[in-house]
């Protein structure tokens, strides 16, 4: 992870399983989207998006390299803002905004809400005519982009509850520029996560595009065009194009156009900087399959079980032992699977491992992203503590929960 800090001695003292957070390996990725972002366009602004990890400790060192927060609820908003990310740097989206969350939004003074239907845009304006408070809006356009990921994180073609249509996003934000109690201010779009391919992003730079210059002639001219995020990280079988090729993918069109430009990593971002560490309970054979037992499972990270999500696992500390050496005549590829009591709590199917017995350490890679943000109290188990690296020394960032927090 490019730190000094031994994980099996953070895995001694604070237990498994556990997140574990590189400073340098985030500091370093942030400022290269930051770099990048900033060679492509006067104008930018890089937005991380929070629903990826939500920890205050790395939202905070986020906003000091300059990042803002893409937001999808209230408490993403006050993760925020207790991170101290300033107001003009927050951008809030989702399809399902509650009032609460609308006027929160307003009164915190945020850079701009996204609306993602003729409902909202409404709703938002009656909020902001009863605060006596413009709302700047942005319109999140649906660009019908087909994009080779798994379906759940695919969110940019015309089935998808996502955005508006080009059509209504153009009459949404006219409306908005003739409204007293509305401020226009860009156009956004976000077509999934996972994406290992420029061509996709490209095609929905293009219908942001055509879509500001139609309004541009009208006399709708728009602050920002946000190109959303969604760029994968390299997977076992499959390279992913590295941030500044994707973001001068996408940003120098943008940049050429005269628009500032904003960017929402999320997973690309982080992903790599984290990894969950897991220690193997239990190895058997059953059905002429060999099953790697660990004390981590699909309530502390769900990305496989939910997306099939592909992770590289390394082993960090081995034990020797007459059981696995009577093993190495076996080929060890095996099925990595959790304690819960599903059958898909699998981390990794068919997997090649050198051989390991109880107590061996294992790293569950790329998983800084919808880790801990997706983790859950399922089968009465207790969410994991978090940790952060630097250099040689490391600092508990949350507490592993304790048998009170399930009594709620």
């Amino acid at each position: 992870m490019g730190e000094e800090m031994p994980l099996s001695r953070i895995a001694a003292a604070v237990g498994t399983p556990v997140y574990v957070y590189s400073q340098a390996a985030l500091v370093e990725r942030a400022a290269a989207y930051v770099q990048a972002a900033q060679q492509t366009a006067a104008r930018c602004l890089v937005c991380f998006a929070v629903k990826a990890n939500g920890n205050p400790a790395l939202l905070r060192l986020l906003g000091e390299q300059g990042l803002g927060a893409d937001l999808t609820s209230g408490g993403e908003l006050f993760l925020a803002q207790f991170a101290g990310i300033p107001p003009h740097r927050l951008l809030f989206s989702g399809v399902g905004k509650t009032s609460a969350e609308i006027q929160q939004a307003l009164q915190a003074g945020i850079r701009a809400l996204h609306v993602e239907s003729w409902a909202e845009m409404e709703r938002i304006a009656g909020i902001a005519q009863t605060l006596q408070m413009a709302a700047p809006v942005a319109v999140r356009l649906n660009p019908d982009v087909a994009a080779d990921t798994h379906p759940a994180i695919h969110t940019g073609g015309r089935q998808h509850k996502f955005g508006v249509n080009a059509q209504a996003a153009r009459q949404m934000l006219l409306a908005a520029a003739d409204h007293p109690w509305l401020s226009p201010v860009g156009l956004a779009a976000h077509i999934g996560s996972q994406i290992r391919e420029l061509a996709p992003f490209r095609q929905a730079t293009a219908a942001l595009l055509r879509l500001a210059a139609d309004l541009e002639a009208v006399g709708c001219r728009l602050q920002y065009l946000d190109v959303g995020g969604g760029l994968g990280l390299d997977s076992i079988s499959q390279a992913a194009p590295r941030p500044a090729e994707w973001v001068a993918a996408v940003g120098e069109p943008v940049a050429q156009a005269g628009y500032e430009l904003v960017l929402e990593p999320g997973r690309s971002l982080v992903g790599d900087a984290g990894i969950l560490l897991t220690r193997v309970e239990y190895v058997k054979e059953e059905g002429g399959k060999w099953f790697v037992v660990v004390d981590a499972g699909m309530n502390d990270f769900l990305r496989p079980a939910l997306y099939g999500g592909e992770h590289p696992i390394w082993p960090v500390a081995l034990r020797s032992g007459r059981q696995r050496e009577s093993r190495a005549d076996h080929t060890w590829r095996v099925e990595v699977v959790g304690p819960v009591c599903e059958s898909g709590d699998t981390l990794a199917r068919d997997y090649e491992l050198p051989p390991v017995a109880a107590g061996d350490l294992l790293a569950v890679m790329q998983a800084g992203a919808y880790g801990y943000a997706m983790s859950s109290n399922y089968n009465g188990r207790l969410r994991p503590p978090e940790v952060l690296i630097s250099g040689a020394a490391y600092q508990i960032i949350r507490q592993r929960q304790t048998m009170t927090h399930l009594l709620g």
